[in-house]
């Protein structure tokens, strides 16, 4: 079904999503009084922080050129992602007070099969989700919703360890494992909002294409720039959905100026079949620019 969700409409989920579990576990602290558990709620805040986020991000980013952003509006995401890691760390370091503060003070959490329920429903749901939104973001190249996948599943993971936790907890009767889970909690996201940040942070630096996409990019310019001699200093940066590829044509010196456009235009309308939203900005160059590390035409 996402297949067919634009990333606004995934946007629009998440923000929906993100208030349903965070319900789900303020339902789920409230009936037991642990505080690993309401750790995990306070996460949940980052996740309806992140999610509108990235709604005004996406919508902005899909802007189309203007004036003032020539180059289109596509790193808008990379601000929300990097906004979204720092909310992160913040819940994060409000977890880690929380649980140091539980560490010396008599525990009254009342550890019920309910309330552990509600919290692994929460769980499933995000879990769902997650996979919905690290596939999405990857078929439309937005970090926006890469990150809200990646947090969502580190959610989960730091789910998961808390009913494991909590379990053994009610089996063994050792109270101190609810602020000591807290803690491990805490420790988690705050490793994940640096991580989230630092992705992002790259994504704004003008990161070249992956290896994988360059290849393809290489090999499409060596089977359809027949009738050049040569094409070197291939560059390319990604911006979210968008990527900018540049690179010099060498031609024979008494080529027409059409014949080159005819080439640059069938280079073009190949690199943007196999890459949609690529923007391709070819320089020709006569004969005698020849380079020897070149890419040959066949």
């Amino acid at each position: 079904m996402h297949q067919r969700l634009s990333a606004e409409q995934l946007a629009t989920g998440s923000i929906l999503i993100a208030l349903s579990v965070m319900a789900l576990k303020v339902a789920a602290w409230m009936m037991t009084g642990s505080v690993a558990l309401l750790s995990d709620a306070l996460e949940s805040l980052v996740n309806i922080g992140g999610a509108v986020m990235a709604w005004f991000a996406v919508r902005y980013a899909q802007r189309p050129p203007d004036a003032g952003h020539p180059y289109g509006h596509h790193k808008a995401e990379y601000f929300s992602a990097v906004i979204e890691g720092i909310l992160i760390v913040i819940a994060a370091l409000v977890i880690l007070h929380e649980a140091i503060s539980a560490l010396t003070r008599a525990s009254d959490a009342d550890w019920g099969a309910a309330g552990m329920g509600v919290n692994a429903l929460a769980m499933l749901v995000n879990l769902a989700w997650a996979r919905v939104l690290l596939r999405a973001g990857g078929r439309l190249k937005s970090p926006a919703l890469s990150a809200g996948g990646r947090h969502l599943m580190s959610d989960v993971w730091t789910s998961a360890g808390v009913l494991a936790g909590l379990g053994l907890a009610l089996a063994t009767g050792w109270a101190v494992l609810d602020p000591l889970l807290a803690l491990l909690v805490g420790v988690n996201i705050l490793r994940e909002g640096w991580l989230v940040i630092a992705a992002s942070v790259n994504g704004l630096m003008d990161t070249a294409a992956p290896e994988g996409e360059r290849a393809r990019i290489e090999e499409i310019i060596h089977r359809t720039a027949n009738g050049a001699m040569q094409v070197h200093g291939l560059k390319t940066r990604r911006a979210g959905r968008a990527l900018f590829v540049e690179f010099h044509m060498v031609v024979d010196g008494a080529m027409t100026v059409r014949a080159a456009h005819d080439i640059c235009d069938r280079l073009e309308a190949a690199l943007r079949a196999a890459i949609p939203g690529m923007q391709v900005v070819i320089h020709v160059e006569p004969e005698h620019k020849l380079e020897p590390a070149g890419i040959a035409p066949r």
